[in-house]
């Protein structure tokens, strides 16, 4: 078999979440998130985890852009805390905290790496969501600031901006599900309603990149699509995936790149629908760069009754990694690129997720041979270059994690890493999966 080959200057990275790795979760003036509140709900995050001290990077991180940089990744997807820039969400800045980052872009621009950074990965300062958090549509003046505020410091470092990450999980999981931050269980009118003050904070991201970006400065938001793949390519199952994929994404990506909700949207909500303002819209589609997707799994659809569609259940030993809900399904790769340019156009996309999660046992100094996770990348990857090859724009890939961290409510147990970390010592050792990945980089090919 030959190595499957991407196109010159095709971005490959690495990702990784500030509250996931940072640790020092009250240091330098850090005031607490909705995280720090979370993890010490009795039941709420695996082994009562918490993400005090985390991976350490606060501290270790420019030993780990060292050991980035030696796998030869030289794009890194990162996320700022934004409660360590504006501990009670807004007002007085943080010096401590501006400080710390400026030394962090410093190292990486010394390392040779290019940040992509991620304004809001789901740490919501604790001090807003005391005043209602997303519920309220002051959430979005607070992020105004904040997006402001980090875009003028950083932004002759940082040209690669990505306002939100996943709408999804920290609305609809945190305040309907309440299986994330901040656990809430809402009814539905309010759920919609935060994600529309969302919608608000990234065209507020949007902008501030637009004013204080300067030269070269791109922006765009990360969305968790869910992506049906049809059964089989027979012509109705295509069609029933494809209109699964609507129902299933146009609530946040119809606002972005259509400047409205879609009517069938507003009609299954109802009387839940959010409160729009006017020039709500104008703001939240403002013309963005590129659009970034987080892409793990997905479902199979068939077409069904009346121009319908199904979604299929899983049956018992179907593969999937560790985690509950990602059953290894490689063609939403293919599919979640094909669908967005069939209805949007040809949006630059990036991956700005993909990995798999597992309950490893590992040996501290010696190389774990992740052959799962690897196999998971490479697979996902061919269907990767498959939809691209059928027209679909996507520029780069950024893998899901560069070590392994807190992983939300599955804490430390679940593993995401390329890099092993041996959380009592901070140890980092790289897995077979991250000799393998410097490789496809090097050869710009799946190998």
């Amino acid at each position: 078999m030959k190595p499957v080959r991407f196109p010159s200057r095709f971005v490959w990275g690495a990702a990784t979440a500030a509250a996931q790795i940072e640790g020092a979760a009250a240091e330098d003036g850090k005031g607490p998130s909705i995280w720090d509140t979370f993890a010490r709900k009795p039941g709420a995050v695996a082994n009562g985890d918490t993400l005090d001290v985390a991976c350490d990077h606060y501290h270790r991180f420019d030993e780990d852009f060292a050991l980035m940089r030696s796998l030869g990744i030289r794009h890194y997807r990162l996320s700022i805390a934004w409660p360590r820039i504006f501990p009670r969400g807004r007002g007085e800045v943080n010096a401590a905290g501006l400080h710390f980052y400026h030394r962090l872009f410093d190292s990486l621009k010394t390392h040779g790496i290019t940040p992509w950074v991620t304004m809001f990965h789901w740490d919501l300062p604790q001090a807003l969501e005391d005043e209602g958090g997303w519920r309220e549509r002051s959430v979005v003046a607070a992020f105004a600031q904040y997006a402001d505020t980090i875009v003028k410091a950083f932004g002759d470092r940082v040209k690669n901006w990505i306002t939100l990450n996943e709408i999804f999980c920290f609305t609809r999981l945190g305040y309907g599900v309440g299986s994330k931050a901040p656990g809430a269980r809402e009814n539905e009118a309010v759920v919609n309603q935060t994600y529309h003050h969302a919608l608000l904070c990234h065209g507020e991201g949007v902008r501030a990149v637009r004013e204080h970006g300067g030269r070269g400065a791109r922006v765009g938001l990360t969305d968790n699509a869910i992506i049906p793949v049809p059964v089989d390519l027979r012509p109705e199952n295509v069609e029933a995936a494809r209109r699964a994929f609507v129902e299933d994404n146009i609530r946040v990506l119809d606002p972005l790149f259509k400047g409205r909700y879609a009517k069938s949207y507003l009609k299954a909500a109802g009387a839940a629908a959010p409160k729009v303002e006017k020039g709500d819209f104008k703001l939240i589609s403002q013309r963005t760069d590129f659009l970034g997707l987080n892409v793990y799994t997905g479902y199979f659809a068939r077409a069904a009754k009346k121009g319908g569609f199904e979604r299929l259940t899983y049956p018992a030993g179907y593969p999937k990694s560790d985690c509950g809900w990602l059953y290894l399904l490689p063609q939403v790769l293919y599919w979640g690129p094909k669908f967005i340019t069939e209805l949007y156009g040809r949006i630059p996309l990036y991956v700005t997720e993909h990995g798999a999660g597992y309950n490893e046992e590992a040996v501290p100094g010696v190389e774990f041979p992740d052959l799962h996770r690897r196999e998971c990348v490479r697979n996902y990857l061919h269907q990767l270059r498959a939809a691209m090859k059928d027209g679909a724009n996507v520029k780069g890939y950024f893998l899901w994690s560069f070590m392994d961290n807190y992983e939300w409510e599955d804490g430390y147990e679940r593993r995401f890493g390329i890099v092993h970390n041996d959380f009592k010592t901070q140890q980092r050792t790289p897995k077979l999966s991250a000799r393998w990945y410097s490789e496809v980089i090097r050869r710009n090919a799946v190998i």
